[in-house]
């Protein structure tokens, strides 16, 4: 059994956000470079005898999955290593949404509002307490522990994988994680 984890290519958010100012684009989209990058890493993907995918409900994330894996190995959408909440990038769509975008996808197990959300009135992004986070990423990784007998990737973020490996994973790089 072997697990990888795959940071999902470029989005609009990444080839616009300065570090910061908050571009205020919501769940992006993969640019042409994003594009790119996942067709590229498909060659790569191979070679690994991948059984099953799993990925994130952020559009970027799924159609990372989609170039990389379609054909090749199911995927399934999952919560528990979407990204950290700290700009609007990181506030998901609702799953009726993602639904019409992917319709070979299931999202019925997908609550409407997945992403950390703290306050009712929608007027500010409410980024995710750290300590919330970190316990997230714990039970992800504990569910990760009884996953037996089959090849996997993981397909989600930067700052989530940050704090499973410790490591920064560029877009599109895949990480042989056990």
């Amino acid at each position: 059994m072997a697990i990888y984890f795959i940071r999902h290519g470029q989005s609009e958010f990444n080839a616009a956000f300065n570090g910061k100012i908050d571009p205020m684009i919501f769940d992006p989209a993969l640019t042409k470079l994003g594009l790119e990058q996942a067709e590229s890493a498909r060659v790569n993907i191979l070679k690994l005898g991948i059984d099953r995918v799993i990925t994130s409900p952020f559009t970027r994330a799924i159609q990372t999955a989609k170039i990389m894996f379609d054909g090749i190995s199911p995927i399934e959408v999952q919560l528990g290593h979407h990204e950290l909440l700290l700009h609007s990038s990181d506030i998901g769509r609702h799953p009726s949404e993602l639904k019409e975008r992917f319709p070979d996808l299931s999202f019925d197990h997908i609550p409407k509002s997945w992403w950390y959300k703290n306050s009712t009135n929608g007027l500010t992004i409410e980024q995710e307490p750290l300590e919330l986070f970190k316990q997230r990423m714990s039970r992800f990784v504990m569910a990760l522990d009884q996953i037996k007998d089959e090849n996997l990737a993981i397909v989600g973020h930067g700052n989530a994988f940050k704090e499973i490996l410790e490591l920064k994973l560029d877009n599109c790089q895949i990480h042989h994680f056990r």
